[in-house]
């Protein structure tokens, strides 16, 4: 379900972690942030992040970052095309004393960038809208490239009416997880 904040200020909070019951704002705009109890499910499926690179797609209020981080990810990178949620994403952020960096561009523009350069992360996680068509095509591109580690994990919230192939590029799905009326799918990449 998507919602409009006409005025930045809806709080969403952390879930877990060092950062745990602080609260961030809701960027304006249409967003769709992921549910407590779906973030909750998520990070207890996932366990410690200490060490582990994380890559936020699609961040919108930069939440699932903040809980991956508030987890021990680091660094964590979060990538946010509306450039009227940067003020909000560094605000949200700021709090956040490991390393975390925000790149306001489309997240297809920031994966061929990267597949240029030697950055790649154990964790990537996409929360498109809902309506975004190109879904099969940004996993794709993160699996055709060195952006996933051998062995890292991609996760993308969907519809739970839309379906995705099992195996895209280098990467299988080896999970998949129904919440309401979205889902997570749970992908690996060969160590190959």
């Amino acid at each position: 379900m998507s919602i409009y904040c006409w005025l930045e200020g809806e709080i969403l909070r952390i879930t877990g972690g060092i950062y745990k019951g602080r609260k961030i704002i809701c960027p304006r705009g249409v967003i769709r942030p992921a549910m407590d109890r779906m973030r909750e499910s998520l990070f207890a499926i996932l366990g410690d992040l200490s060490g582990v690179s994380f890559l936020d797609l699609f961040s919108g209020s930069g939440v699932v970052g903040i809980e991956a981080a508030s987890r021990g990810a680091e660094p964590v990178v979060l990538v946010e095309k509306d450039y009227i949620k940067s003020g909000v994403l560094r605000q949200n952020t700021a709090f956040v004393e490991s390393e975390i960096k925000i790149f306001m561009l489309p997240v297809e523009r920031f994966i061929k960038r990267r597949k240029e350069e030697e950055l790649s992360f154990d964790i990537i996680y996409l929360d498109p809208p809902f309506t975004f068509k190109n879904k099969t095509g940004i996993i794709s591109g993160v699996a055709g490239g060195n952006l996933l580690n051998p062995g890292g994990e991609l996760i993308i919230h969907l519809p739970s009416e839309e379906s995705l192939p099992d195996v895209i590029g280098g990467i299988s799905l080896k999970d998949k997880r129904k919440y309401g009326r979205s889902i997570l799918l749970f992908y690996r990449k060969t160590n190959a």
